[in-house]
């Protein structure tokens, strides 16, 4: 009985290195650094735009808060024009 508890534990340890291996193996190939690379760029592009979307929200909850009546985004206004000619005299 004992034998056979160590057997089975012996041959579980032996299949999961031999998946290690195989899985390590396999990412240190030019398409699994490629896959990891990739995966990296994913990863960073869509916090980017988790950040853009946060940065939104919270522009709108600002403008809510401060403005109370604008919640929208930030209109462009039409700048007054004044004449700078005071120092051409």
């Amino acid at each position: 009985m004992k034998a056979g508890v160590w057997f089975a534990a012996g041959a579980a340890a032996g299949v999961y290195g031999m998946v290690r291996a195989r899985r390590l193996a396999e990412a240190l190939t030019p398409d699994g650094m490629r896959d990891r690379v990739g995966a990296a760029f994913l990863g960073a592009r869509l916090f980017g735009e988790e950040v853009a979307r946060g940065q939104a929200e919270a522009e709108i909850h600002l403008r809510q808060r401060f403005d109370g009546a604008d919640a929208g985004p930030p209109q462009l206004t039409n700048p007054t024009t004044t004449s700078s000619r005071e120092g051409t005299r």
